[in-house]
Formats: structure tokens, C-alpha cells, sequence
């Protein structure tokens, strides 16, 4: 099955500083593309591999040295206690919406195709882009859109939206799409379009109460000296990761020792995001947005994994800062 080529994958993989023998965390599995780099460097080392999306499943590596987790990462602390291991020596995560994602018009992640309006990465769960369209209120679509999709007039979009909804249901990518473009002009469409369909995905999928979890628990189970390697694709993504790994919370409320220093679980790595280069962009346009940031934690976090319920449920000459 066709994803994507992973983006920055030589920097990422590099940044991991992989110990053949080590215990890692692909938290993003998807096609496979950072696994089974992560796998050629392995010798007695383990590879945990976390995806809520069945799709993943085909993508599998036959490896004795890794595990599929069927579940979404915001649960890798559970899942590393149920597999018994206490800490890890790198976790990585692109949190991007893979190409298969986008490319596949069934699952409504797209506005270049005709579908419902899904764009559920996890296809058991209820609410779907069509859901909240139909059912929220004109106050919590204005709340969405400006707030994960950062859309100038979402006051007007949402009401349009509100009114267009009591005529006839909004239940296909195509006239959610149609709605957008009366709101913007021709050379700004895409772009307008582009952060309609993100507001909505970030919703459907809770990525930002995701993501909190997923970097707390990242902490929680990397061990000290261990890399945490994370690849954001939109400015509300990146923002909480460089405030994570500044202060070590997502609030951004910074504490300070006596003599004025920022006291942080993590050593930044590099100080600034690595980016692709033109090169990598001109080959797979994808990674124009991509940042990549890498923290190493400096002390045992506080407790260890504690009690947790059995879960049902590169080179130098390439890198660019920013």
C-alpha cells in the first residue's frame, strides 16, 4: 500500500543516535518508512510500532524485532508498562497526515475529491467531520476554525455554514468545499480550503489533547541520555512541541532556579527546528511545512511509569536550522 516518503528521514533517523541494542517508539507508524530504517540499525534491539489506523496493519515489517501497536500513541506509556519495559532509548513521531490519508477519497481528508465527510484516522471511532458540521453550534464551528485553522473570518464562515446546514445537510467533501470558495478569492482557495479541511481533521481526531498526552508520556518512559525526535507539519503542532521541550509542560509556564535558569526535564539538542532543503522540497512538496525538533531528558522523570492498567483498548551538510 502506498503512504509516503517519510520527510527528513536521514536527519530524524540520524537524530535518534540509534543504539543497535536499544529499545525505541516509531509512534507513527503508518507505511513503515522510519521503522524499517530504525530496524536496519537494530541487532538485539526492540522497534514499537504505534497506529490507530487499521490500514497500517498491511505496512508490517516481518521482524522479530518489532511489535505493532494497535493503538493511538497518546498511549505509549500503557503499552511500554504492558509490554514490560520500564524505558526507552528513542522515541520518534512525524505527525503528519500521510499521503495514503489524502490520497484515499473514501476517507474524506481531501477537498480534490467527491467523498463523505470522514477524516477519522481511527475508523471505529463515532465522530466524524460530517458530524461535527452538522450537529456543533455556530459558536464551537468559529472556535474550530479560527483556533486549529487559523481562518481570518470564521465568524462568517461558520454562520454560512449554520444556514447552509437547516436547507439541506452538509455530508460530502465536495459541498463543504463549494462553501469555502464563495468565502475567498481564486489565488487563495487552496490555501483557505486547506485550512478548513486541517480545523476539522485536528477536531475530529482531538490531535492537540493527542499530542499533549503523547509528550508527556514521551517523557515519562524515555530514559535519561534517550532522543526524542518529533516532525510537526502546522504552527499549532510546532508551538507545543518547542514549548514542551523548553519547559517541559504544554502551558509554556516556565520555572526558574534560584540564579534565574529555566528549569527543564530536557537538554535541546539543537537549539533552533531543522527544516528540509530545497532539494528534499522539490522532490516530495509534503515537507515544505516539516520542522523537526529533537530533546534529550536529563533526569529520570519523577515516579517512573507508575501503576498502569493493562490498556484494553544528516548529515551535517544537509541540515538547514530555523
Amino acid at each position: 500500500m502506498e503512504y509516503h516518503n517519510p520527510v527528513l528521514l536521514p536527519e530524524s533517523i540520524e537524530n535518534l543516535a540509534i543504539n543497535p541494542n536499544g529499545v525505541y517508539i516509531d509512534a507513527t507508524f503508518g507505511g513503515g518508512g522510519h521503522s524499517k530504517e530504525i530496524l536496519k540499525r537494530l541487532q538485539n534491539g526492540h522497534l514499537y510500532g504505534f497506529d490507530q489506523d487499521d490500514d497500517a496493519r498491511q505496512n508490517i515489517p516481518d521482524s522479530k524485532n518489532f511489535t505493532f501497536v494497535h493503538h493511538n500513541f497518546r498511549y505509549i506509556r500503557h503499552f511500554m508498562r504492558y509490554y514490560g519495559v520500564e524505558q526507552v532509548d528513542g522515541i520518534l513521531a512525524d505527525l503528519g497526515v500521510s499521503s495514503h490519508h489524502f490520497d484515499t477519497p473514501e476517507r474524506g481528508f481531501s477537498f480534490r475529491f467527491n467523498a463523505p465527510l470522514d477524516m477519522r484516522m481511527d475508523k471505529k471511532m463515532k465522530l466524524s467531520a460530517a458530524t461535527i458540521i452538522n450537529t456543533y453550534d455556530e459558536i464551537d464551528l468559529r472556535r474550530i476554525f479560527k483556533e486549529y485553522g487559523e481562518i481570518a473570518n470564521a465568524y462568517k464562515l461558520a454562520q454560512i455554514i449554520v444556514r447552509e446546514r437547516e436547507i439541506t445537510p452538509i455530508e460530502t467533501t465536495e459541498q463543504l468545499k463549494n462553501i469555502g470558495k464563495r468565502l475567498t478569492n481564486p489565488k487563495t482557495e487552496t490555501k483557505y480550503l486547506s485550512q478548513i479541511f486541517q480545523a476539522l481533521r485536528i477536531e475530529v481526531n482531538d490531535e492537540m489533547s493527542v499530542l499533549r498526552d503523547f509528550l508527556q508520556a514521551g517523557l515519562a518512559v524515555l530514559k535519561p541520555g534517550g532522543r526524542f525526535v518529533v516532525i510537526t507539519y502546522h504552527s499549532l503542532e510546532d508551538r507545543m512541541v518547542k514549548i514542551f521541550f523548553k519547559t517541559g509542560n504544554c502551558s509554556g509556564v516556565v520555572e526558574k532556579d534560584f540564579f534565574g535558569n529555566i528549569k527543564t526535564p530536557f537538554e535541546l539538542v539543537h537549539k533552533k527546528a531543522i527544516v528540509p532543503t530545497e532539494e528534499e522540497i522539490e522532490v516530495n512538496n509534503r515537507a515544505r511545512s516539516a520542522k523537526l525538533r529533537v530533546a534529550s531528558p536529563l533526569n529520570p522523570p519523577q515516579g517512573g511509569l507508575g501503576a498502569v492498567a493493562n490498556p484494553i483498548g544528516l548529515h551535517n551538510e544537509r541540515r538547514k536550522m530555523i
